[in-house]
């Protein structure tokens, strides 16, 4: 008699067809997991370093046009976030106001751009997401199906053994394990992705704070001049009062 092989690969050609497709779809999610996991993590490093250099370029402009030209080489959205502020100021010259209207709106700006930078980072993460919720179902309907099929041939063969009723079942219960050998890694890779987002878009709105201080900044030496002439304008009285005094 030929001893029954309960290796993984035995039992997932002893399967009945539709387990084997269950079982092939759950491998599939493993391998895509993985895939999403690699590629993600890769790209995520990749936006930290970009944006930390940014970060720096932007701490040590004291310009917004020098922010501009130093983030210009920056494949990030640092120079996006710099040149959105600078369109929106060069929008808004014939509109006169005290520069606050004029901060209001780049901040507007600033924060859909902001917005649409964190839904990139999480782009594919709700593949993960889903597989993770899913894959121990559809393992679980495998099981189901394979146990029906195991018992529909024992009542159909009148045998009752042991060693007749356990492959099948052995191989039924292989698709809930390959359930959840496809969702735990999912479901802890993508809070694992989650949070380096999270990292990121914290940058990101560093970056926008950064923006906005160099706007200020502009702002406050765009009235310097007129500060200037209302100093100059005061001058004269108090050497009048002295040559009176004289």
């Amino acid at each position: 008699m030929t001893p029954i092989s309960f290796s993984p690969w035995a039992m997932f050609l002893g399967a009945g067809p539709v387990v084997r497709c269950v079982m092939t779809l759950l491998a599939m999610a493993s391998v895509l997991t993985w895939t999403l996991f690699i590629a993600k993590s890769v790209e995520l490093l990749r936006v930290r370093l970009k944006l930390r250099r940014a970060e720096q370029a932007l701490e040590q402009a004291n310009t917004l046009d020098l922010g501009e030209e130093w983030t210009r080489d920056n494949a990030s959205i640092a120079h996006t976030l710099v040149m959105a502020a600078e369109t929106e100021r060069r929008c808004s010259a014939d509109i006169p106001d005290d520069g606050e209207g004029l901060k209001e709106r780049i901040v507007l700006h600033l924060e859909r751009l902001e917005a649409a930078e964190g839904r990139r980072l999480l782009r594919g993460t709700g593949v993960l997401a889903t597989i993770g919720a899913t894959a121990p179902f559809i393992g679980l309907f495998g099981t189901v199906w394979g146990i029906m099929t195991s018992f529909t041939g024992i009542a159909a063969s009148r045998a009752t053994s042991l060693a007749v009723v356990a492959p099948g079942i052995a191989e039924a219960l292989l698709a809930t394990a390959l359930g959840l050998v496809a969702a735990i890694p999912a479901v802890v890779i993508y809070n694992h992705l989650a949070r380096q987002a999270a990292s990121c878009r914290a940058q990101v709105a560093d970056l926008t704070a950064l923006v906005m201080r160099l706007v200020s900044r502009d702002l406050g030496r765009a009235r310097l001049p007129a500060a200037a002439g209302s100093v100059v304008r005061l001058d004269p009285q108090p050497r009048d009062a002295l040559a009176a005094a004289e």
